[in-house]
């Protein structure tokens, strides 16, 4: 079976490039235009479940898509957002000059290098990648389910499908809205956010 992985659509903190982890920010009223493009597409393939990280940003996403198919959201705790410790709430740009040399180590090795007080890559994959496998084997061939979280679950999950190693998450772009479907272990297509086209300030 398919699964369909969309990132939340943008939230206030993300228009802000304000760190967010585990911190529950809801949409932006950019992001709720995105989410019901989202919806429009996810409209057109034969998604018969969705399931969703609790945090707003992704839940919020979720119900919009959801309402469109007619579908209920299934809330699953271990898709929420790794912790980034004692920078969520903080933006780049002050994480930058205060603290330049673990953001940069950070985003080029992720694994060895995580925030201060932050989670661990490697226990972020111990719970998404049981979780994705129980969604996976929860339904038939043939069907299709999404699942909305947050960049950092999605990447994870992703570099496990593709044996990269965690030091790459942030190689792989997966934007607000965007779609990344696969059939594991295969990954069909990543980062799709042709339906946004119209939304972004790009």
């Amino acid at each position: 079976m398919k699964l369909v992985l969309a990132r939340h659509a943008e939230s206030a903190w993300n228009a802000e490039r304000r760190f967010q982890g585990r911190t529950d920010v809801g949409l932006s009223d950019a992001g709720l235009a995105q989410a019901a493009a989202l919806a429009r597409a996810v409209a057109r393939r034969r998604v018969g479940a969705v399931y969703s990280s609790p945090l707003r940003r992704a839940r919020e996403t979720a119900e919009i898509v959801a309402k469109e198919r007619g579908l209920t959201v299934t809330l699953v705790d271990d898709l929420r957002e790794l912790s980034l410790g004692a920078w969520e709430g903080r933006t780049v740009d002050d994480v930058l000059a205060m603290e330049a040399d673990a953001y940069r180590n950070w985003r080029e090795r992720p694994y060895d290098c995580p925030p201060p007080e932050g989670e661990h890559i490697a226990d972020v994959a111990r719970r998404v990648l049981p979780v994705m496998e129980l969604i996976v084997s929860s339904h038939a061939d043939g069907q299709e389910a999404l699942v909305v979280s947050h960049g950092g679950v999605i990447s994870v999950y992703l570099c496990h499908l593709l044996g990269l190693s965690p030091n790459a998450l942030w190689q792989l772009a997966i934007g607000n809205a965007s779609l990344s479907v696969v059939d594991p272990p295969r990954v069909l297509s990543l980062n799709d956010t042709a339906h946004l086209e119209g939304l972004r300030p790009w």
